[in-house]
């Protein structure tokens, strides 16, 4: 599989769980204004983490790929992020600050297998559709929302084990990441 249909594969599952996710937002009974702050929606301590500039370039060369610049990755909103590339892999870092780490695990994921990470809520993830494809995240709870570590083998193959490459990244930086 090219780079550009693993690229389009680990979009479309994004997109598919962000549908799925704006789904079960249930009604609006409560009498909340539409778009008004919930406790899922209000600021998070991810305001100001940006996932292009966090990483530094010692920890982008671990995580195979080349130190410098990312490529934005807003496809999804409510999920903006950077894209590195290197030899063998994409890797992505995103956050979600629309919902915290509770409801990001009921969205749409063949695999969520959750785990503590020095006492921070953490899951290696893969989302429906994406098995068997060399594609994982490691989401971990931060900031009242969610940080997405994924790993993608450029080839399906080309990363042996995407969940443990994931997890040593953010093994890395979640010590820096807000509570």
């Amino acid at each position: 599989m090219s780079l550009v249909s693993r690229s389009v594969v680990a979009g479309i599952a994004g997109l598919a769980l962000v549908g799925l996710s704006a789904c079960s937002g249930g009604s609006n009974a409560g009498g909340e204004q539409p778009g008004a702050p919930t406790t899922e929606t209000q600021s998070t301590g991810l305001s100001s983490f940006d996932p292009c500039t966090f990483l530094t370039a010692d920890e982008l060369t671990a995580a195979g790929v080349q130190a410098g610049p990312g490529r934005p990755a807003n496809a999804l909103e409510s999920q903006p992020g950077c894209d590195w590339e290197g030899e063998n892999v994409l890797f992505t870092l995103s956050k979600n600050e629309t919902q915290d780490f509770e409801a990001y695990s009921k969205n749409n994921f063949e695999k969520f297998e959750r785990f503590d990470l020095d006492g921070r809520q953490a899951a290696r993830a893969i989302t429906s559709g994406s098995g068997g494809h060399g594609i994982c995240s490691v989401i971990l709870g931060a900031g009242g929302g969610i940080v997405d570590v994924n790993v993608a083998g450029i080839m399906r193959d080309s990363v042996a084990d995407p969940c443990g490459e994931a997890e040593k990244i953010s093994r890395q930086i979640a010590p820096r990441l807000p509570q």
